[in-house]
């Protein structure tokens, strides 16, 4: 019984009128809900390789959708920022995003090698940066610079690495224009990530935007970048199959 009243408190935190951070956390999660079951409809029209693309694609926006219904929770309850659980999210997503840069990469000569490097990237941007902005929140400054070498290092296989070598070889204008748009997603939608950190208590944007304010921006920065790189991949499979 109390299991089921909890995953009833789940779907139905009461939001207080004029609360506009848990209305973003509600519209993220039933956004990142949609587009995962859109995302797995798709999966029947298109064929081969892209089925395990959309799948990929469906797998970030539902562990989102979940994630945002519980910290949509959170919020309502405890009118404090679920940092720690943007983070259990993010190191969830983050690198089944970086999964998405070798699937499409894949049949030019993407290795395994590449895959692993990107995904050590972001566990490497994501740990420094959770322990940076929780743990050691003094030392933050030092934390938040080996987190961004993590992203850094993502940055350069995407735009000027092995990955942008494999896209341009490709000859495939259309996997070539969605590559530009995916790592356009990286050096703009993500640069948000880094921006908020610096934000926090004690760093180098301390009391520059107020700290009500990063929530909302952090929710409509992860439906627009979860939901778009989806998108992408979804416009890249159709495309491809005509």
């Amino acid at each position: 019984m109390d299991a089921l009243q909890n995953f009833s408190n789940l779907f139905l935190a009461t939001l207080k009128e004029g609360d506009y951070v848990g209305f973003t956390f509600f519209i993220g999660s039933m956004a990142m809900l949609a587009s995962t079951v859109f995302f797995f409809v798709q999966m029947t029209n298109v064929s081969g390789k892209w089925k395990d693309s959309l799948l990929i694609s469906g797998m970030i926006t539902g562990i989102a959708a979940v994630h945002y219904f519980y910290m949509r929770s959170f919020w309502a309850e405890n009118g404090t920022s679920p940092t720690s659980f943007r983070y259990i999210d993010w190191i969830l997503t983050v690198p089944l995003m970086c999964v998405e840069f070798y699937l499409i990469l894949k049949a030019f000569g993407a290795t395994v090698s590449l895959l692993w490097k990107m995904i050590g990237y972001s566990l490497l941007m994501l740990i420094a940066g959770y322990l940076g902005e929780t743990v050691y929140r003094d030392q933050s400054v030092l934390w938040g610079f080996i987190s961004t070498i993590g992203y850094v290092g993502i940055l350069y296989e995407v735009w000027l690495g092995s990955a942008k070598k494999l896209a341009g070889n490709s000859n495939d204008p259309a996997l070539q224009g969605a590559f530009k748009t995916l790592g356009w997603f990286v050096l703009v939608g993500w640069a948000i990530y880094p921006i908020g950190y610096m934000a926090i208590p004690g760093g180098w944007l301390d009391g520059v935007l107020p700290l009500e304010s990063l929530d909302i921006i952090y929710n409509i920065g992860d439906a627009v970048n979860k939901i778009g790189f989806g998108l992408v991949i979804y416009s890249l499979a159709v495309s491809s199959a005509k």
